[in-house]
């Protein structure tokens, strides 16, 4: 239905004229579940990033790891930080991951809070492990905003939270203090 092939778009490009690598993943595919290809696409970008100087920007989008896959589909997610170590050790970097609803699970533990900064939409809802999940483990009643970004951000689980209208002006900006800046400058 969504015409993709698989659950995260890669690729390369420029915002404001500041080049970047930049993987979007769209729920939408089989809940943006994180499987092999899922995991190659975003490590092979990483690598593209690194060799590159890029700065990186992954917006995530995922129930977590496929699990049809098993166990290959989890080792996506030490690859991928893997990949994150390398690129923030040997490059001048910066990587932005920016959180949208829902981003859980394996995506979660990995790669979402590996960020240099981590930016969560208004309302996003942002977990390891469902509530209802969660419930019927622990035997607990769970918040119904334990979850959500507000909440979340309370906590210091990341940095910013912003809409979608002001994030290409904000990033743009962010990217030119972190010393990346357009082709044209």
């Amino acid at each position: 239905e969504t015409g993709l092939t698989e659950a995260v778009q890669t690729g390369t490009g420029q915002l404001n004229g500041i080049p970047l690598a930049m993987g979007v993943m769209d729920f939408q595919f089989i809940g943006g579940s994180m499987g092999s290809v899922v995991g190659e696409k975003i490590t092979r970008l990483i690598e593209y990033a690194t060799e590159n100087s890029l700065p990186l920007i992954i917006v995530c989008a995922s129930g977590g790891a496929r699990m049809q896959e098993g166990s290959l589909s989890l080792m996506q997610m030490a690859k991928i930080s893997a990949a994150l170590h390398s690129y923030k050790a040997n490059c001048k970097s910066f990587y932005i991951s920016i959180l949208t609803t829902p981003t859980t699970g394996g995506v979660t533990a990995s790669f979402g809070m590996l960020g240099d900064l981590i930016i969560a939409e208004p309302d996003a809802e942002i977990a390891f492990a469902g509530k209802r999940v969660i419930e019927q483990i622990l035997k607990i009643e769970v918040p119904e905003d334990l979850q959500t970004a507000e909440n979340l951000f309370q906590k210091g689980l990341f940095d910013l939270i912003l809409p979608r209208s002001i994030l290409k002006d904000v990033i743009s900006e962010l990217l030119k203090l972190n010393a990346f800046f357009p082709l044209n400058e």
